[in-house]
């Protein structure tokens, strides 16, 4: 059973439970010091790399930028290749990836994964996570936030959301502001406080999947996503009859009996049911779970669309 991220971590304001586990954070704070002390001078010459992380803790629109930018590279003629640490908790995004291109995903580290795509003539690796990861000296560093949620309450784990401080933005080399909030010029001012010269993008969600879904049925919608504002954002600002939305945590295992209950609750409401690409990559991957158990749940597939994105295509053309 995974575990909801405590609201407080998102609530900008002092709260009592921050205070009490902010003394915790210097676990973090120690464990970056001594990653920045591991060797960074891997490099190598054969391949360019792209990192796409983040520094809050999931739901910043990594692995849909990590996709767009292997489009952008295909377009550009680069033999790309994506690589992820495994973690079982994220096959899902393992699987997206590798219905996009080559995926080398693996157990032993990032920078053994880094060999093997310089061994199969890659000449471009772009990273889904691995910021914090300091044995590959990346030539490009994006960082992703989320608008709506952005830094939280600015405190680190576990007191807060982030993995890193906000200062660590000086290290960093492009931040992506993704999906959908408020106050962005707010954000803005904020980074460029920090780092002068970091480039910012924005991005919004656009659905590129829309078949066998009328719009106009009623429709009960669940996700187990990072960030399930963006999902019931994007449903309701592309007219979608939501009667019902069942919020999961990010990288839910669905049980048979979880799926039976959303059926049951869809049936109550004569509603068809909706999910993300993701959640239902999940159902239908899930060992204890027959494929049929998929059939009437719909799924819809979104993208990053990115504004500005020549200039951002000029700005990889000049740094890879």
């Amino acid at each position: 059973m995974k575990i909801k991220k405590p609201l407080f971590w998102d609530i900008e304001r002092l709260s009592f439970l921050s205070i009490l586990l902010l003394p915790f954070t210097i676990f973090i704070i120690l464990s970056n010091i001594l990653k920045k002390l591991q060797n960074q001078h891997n490099k190598p010459e054969y391949i360019k790399t792209i990192c796409v992380g983040n520094i809050y803790v999931g739901g910043t629109g990594k692995t849909p930028l990590a996709i767009e930018l292997h489009r952008i590279f295909k377009k550009l003629r680069r033999k790309t290749v994506f690589i992820k640490k495994f973690y079982n908790e994220s096959i899902d995004e393992q699987i997206l990836l590798e219905k996009e291109g080559p995926c080398i995903s693996a157990k032993n580290g990032r920078l053994n994964a880094l060999k093997g795509a310089i061994i199969k003539r890659f000449n471009l690796a772009i990273f889904d996570d691995g910021l914090q990861d300091k044995s590959v000296n990346y030539n490009l560093r994006i960082v992703c936030f989320n608008k709506q949620n952005f830094i939280g309450n600015g405190f680190l784990i576990p007191a807060g959301p982030l993995r890193e401080s906000i200062e660590s933005l000086k290290d960093y080399d492009v931040v992506f502001l993704n999906g959908y909030g408020n106050n962005i010029k707010k954000k803005i001012s904020r980074i460029k406080e920090i780092n002068k010269k970091i480039k910012i993008f924005e991005t919004t969600y656009r659905l590129i999947k829309e078949k066998k879904v009328n719009k106009k049925d009623k429709f009960v919608a669940f996700a187990g996503i990072g960030t399930l504002y963006n999902f019931k954002k994007t449903l309701n600002s592309h007219g979608f009859n939501v009667t019902k939305f069942l919020p999961y945590p990010d990288h839910y295992n669905y049980s048979d009996i979880e799926i039976k209950k959303i059926k049951q609750i869809a049936k109550s409401y004569k509603a068809k049911i909706l999910t993300t690409e993701k959640d239902f990559l999940r159902i239908k991957n899930n060992n204890q779970l027959k494929n049929n158990k998929t059939n009437q749940i719909n799924f819809l597939k979104m993208k990053l669309e990115i504004k500005n994105e020549k200039k951002f295509i000029n700005y990889l053309n000049s740094k890879i």
